[in-house]
């Protein structure tokens, strides 16, 4: 959610920063909604001031009528109040003023970096070689659950907490929290998070719940309506999860295999910081994902990721890209995002500032805060993928196959395995 006073000083630039996102918004409405609620506030104040004169006069007519009236304006602020945060709520995070605008065309590619493998036989996909290797059942799984659900078997299974294994080894060592967070999560923690898409028909209901899309969806929230101090910033967890999408909008050769399915598990980032931290937080955690996708010996491509492209709440989106050699290209295997403040203020996460010395600030109603004291501030969000598992097994088993139709195993990974190929 943005700050009410930024949309009044800057109401065109509010209209064309969504529409940069390709969101059309009603801002001349938010702001007549705006000054109808600041107008119907002084007048309650007002005659809740007038109450109390009536009651310390006691003059009981003049307070019956004044409760009266008092009545009817607070039931009209509280429908005001409703329509306010109704249509502020639609208001997407203006994407940073350096991101490249437009739609997945205009994303620009930052840097390439490792080998692309070579072969000297015809390779197969990952979803040959795991039907082959007895790895992958779809079959099956459509059978009991339907179409884009899967069983993971065998020496995949091992490959999977292989790499929960050593995600987590690594995020511990830099201060990440391990955390298994609920996959279910109730209805005023999915608005806070800004998801429109995944509340309108993206994410799965169970009766008035969501089925997270991301650990992101129930780690976010665990911290709503809390303050941390300053001291504790940032604030980082490595959480690990199962996450579920409909993925309505998919077709074609996605759909096959485990690349793009309703079910997967993910181990995700997510930090809280202060706002002068947000963008060097965002920097570390975009080369953690560079050093797990190299430590993997994969060749990838980072991704700045246009306007049109960010989604509903993220102002700066960053995507590596893993090579696939059965598509001879280069797919979306991570995203790191910042949100600034636009989550925290939903969600009412705050932090304790310690203002220096010399700074004094204007504070609300003509109020002003001198340096020294503690004042709250929104801290800044973060989130970013360490591994989505299915789609680093479908890159890992397409780029270590062998002629002889066996996987190497990344030698990184061989200790948490304890064998260092899938035999054919």
């Amino acid at each position: 959610m943005l700050d009410i006073k930024f949309i009044r000083e800057n109401p065109k630039l509010v209209a064309e920063k969504s529409k940069q996102k390709g969101y059309e918004i009603d801002v001349e409405k938010l702001l007549k909604v705006d000054t109808d609620r600041r107008k119907l506030i002084e007048e309650v104040d007002q005659l809740r001031s007038n109450r109390k004169q009536a009651a310390d006069a006691r003059d009981e007519k003049k307070g019956a009528q004044i409760k009266s009236d008092l009545k009817q304006k607070e039931n009209q602020l509280e429908n005001l109040q409703e329509e306010f945060y109704k249509l502020i709520r639609q208001i997407p995070n203006p994407a940073k003023d350096d991101v490249p605008i437009g739609d997945e065309a205009k994303k620009k590619v930052i840097k390439k970096v490792g080998k692309l493998p070579k072969f000297d036989f015809k390779p197969l996909d990952h979803l040959q070689l795991g039907i082959k290797l007895d790895l992958i059942d779809t079959d099956r799984a459509s059978k009991i659950s339907g179409s884009r659900f899967v069983f993971l078997k065998n020496e995949l299974v091992d490959l999977e907490f292989a790499l929960t294994s050593y995600v987590f080894d690594k995020l511990k060592q830099v201060e990440f929290i391990p955390i298994i967070p609920p996959v279910l999560i109730n209805k005023k923690a999915m608005q806070g998070l800004g998801y429109p898409e995944y509340e309108s028909g993206e994410g799965y209901r169970v009766d008035d719940h969501f089925l997270v899309g991301t650990a992101e969806h129930s780690v976010v929230p665990m911290h709503m309506d809390e303050t941390f101090n300053q001291s504790d910033l940032p604030k980082r967890y490595a959480a690990f999860s199962t996450a579920f999408r409909r993925e309505a909008g998919s077709y074609g050769k996605d759909t096959k295999g485990i690349f793009r399915v309703h079910q997967f598990d993910k181990v995700e980032m997510v930090s809280f910081t202060t706002p002068e931290k947000e963008d060097e937080e965002h920097q570390f955690l975009l080369s953690l994902e560079e050093k797990f996708v190299s430590d993997l010996g994969l060749a990838y491509q980072v991704i700045d990721i246009a306007s049109g492209d960010l989604g509903f709440p993220a102002s700066r989106k960053y995507d590596i890209e893993t090579w696939l050699p059965s598509q001879n290209q280069y797919r979306e295997t991570h995203s790191v995002s910042t949100t600034g403040d636009f989550q925290a203020r939903r969600l009412n996460i705050n932090f304790n500032w310690k203002m220096p010395s010399s700074t004094v600030v204007q504070a609300g109603r003509g109020a002003r805060i001198s340096g020294g004291q503690i004042v709250k501030q929104y801290v800044h969000i973060l989130n970013g993928t360490a591994f989505a598992i299915g789609r680093t097994l479908i890159a890992i088993m397409e780029n270590y196959q062998q002629k002889d139709g066996s996987i190497l195993i990344p030698k990184v990974l061989q200790k948490y395995t304890g064998f260092n190929k899938i035999p054919a």
